[in-house]
This record gives structure tokens, sequence and C-alpha cells, in this order.
């Protein structure tokens, strides 16, 4: 009997440890997750495009862009969500901002937010490089792959959380998505993005 109860009891601790591993794998991957939350006030999208058939380039941005990334350097894997709201955009000129927020353009009235997702990112060793993802601008979706370059993780010096940062950059078509004014006198088609990008970690 005591042998059977010996034997019982190693049964038992080795079923524990088990379930304890597998409970581990489980967790492992959840843990390396880390979700960071756009920080609005530093991330600013910006553009810039032909005026006159190439005679300069002209810039404007957005001054409302919010989204979550999420990260697991480990396991090279992530996902980018970005809202940027079409009405926040601005430039140098008044009438011109005016402008493009007309039906004719980012026709900020009926299409009030552009979005990019994104679950495909690149990694070079832990550190994103890229981002394959979807942008949609006036309600179509279209393929858009993102550059990403200085990537940088520390604690944030004043609020002492752990935050994010980079720059992601692409070049567009805009008449893909059916913004064909002013092409290509007036504006050119070809549109080059930069976001520069802070996110604090939840």
């Amino acid at each position: 009997m005591a042998r059977n109860a010996l034997h019982g009891g190693f049964l038992m601790r080795r079923r524990s440890l088990i379930i304890a591993a597998l409970a581990l794998c489980v967790a492992a991957p959840l843990a390396a997750q880390e979700t960071y939350v756009i920080d609005s006030t530093h991330t600013t999208p910006m553009f810039e495009i032909g005026h006159l058939g190439g005679m300069s380039q002209q810039r404007g941005f957005f001054t409302n862009a919010t989204g979550k990334v999420t990260l697991d350097r480990a396991g090279k894997r992530g996902s980018i969500d970005i809202a940027i709201g079409t009405g926040s955009v601005m430039t140098a000129s008044r009438v011109l901002t005016d402008v493009l927020k007309r039906e004719d353009y980012f026709n900020a009235e009926k299409f009030p937010v552009m979005t990019f997702t994104s679950r495909d990112l690149v990694f070079d060793g832990d550190i994103p490089v890229g981002a394959n993802g979807e942008l949609t601008l006036l309600g179509v979706t279209r393929p858009v792959a993102l550059k990403i370059t200085g990537f940088k993780c520390a604690t944030h010096p004043y609020n002492r959380r752990t935050m994010c940062g980079a720059e992601a950059t692409t070049t567009i078509r805009r008449s893909e998505f059916g913004m064909t004014a002013g092409i290509p006198v007036a504006a050119g088609d070809e549109v080059r993005i930069v976001i520069p990008v802070e996110a604090m970690k939840e």
C-alpha cells in the first residue's frame, strides 16, 4: 500500500509538472506581445506632392492621428492600426487647406477618416523594418507597404513609461484611390507619405 501511495504521489506530481509546463507554453507568447498606444501629439503624418508638373514639392500634414501598435519582437510578429482624420489636413495656405477638404480631394465630410492596418510586419532581427498592410482612403482599400526606419524604445524622461518611436514612409498614387483632381498639372499623382511615430506602452 505504501508503494502504491508513493507511486500515486509521483504520478500526481508529474501530472502537475506537465500541466504547469503546458500553461507556461500557452502564456509565453502572450507575455511576449506588447501593446503601444500612439501619442497623437508627436505622431503627425505628412505628405509631399509635386506642383505644376514638378515645379516644386508642396507639403502638408494631419493633426489628428490615433491608433495602436502591437509588437512581439522575439516572435517577429506585430500589428498596426492607425486612423487619420482627413478633416485635420493642414498646409501653409488656408486656401489650399480648404481645397484639400473638398469633395474632389479628401472629401472630409463624407470620408472623415482614412486608415492603415497591417498584420504583416517585417523584421531585421528583433527590429521592425517594414509593414505590409492596407490603406483605406475615400472608401477604397488598396495594399500599401511601409518602410520603417529609426526604430527605438526607451523610458520616457518625464512620465517614466516605456515608449517606442520610428519613422514610416511610403509612396502611393492617389488616382488609385479615386482622387484624380488636378492631375497632372495642378498636383501630381504620386504622393510621398512620411509618418513620424511615438507610442506609449499600455
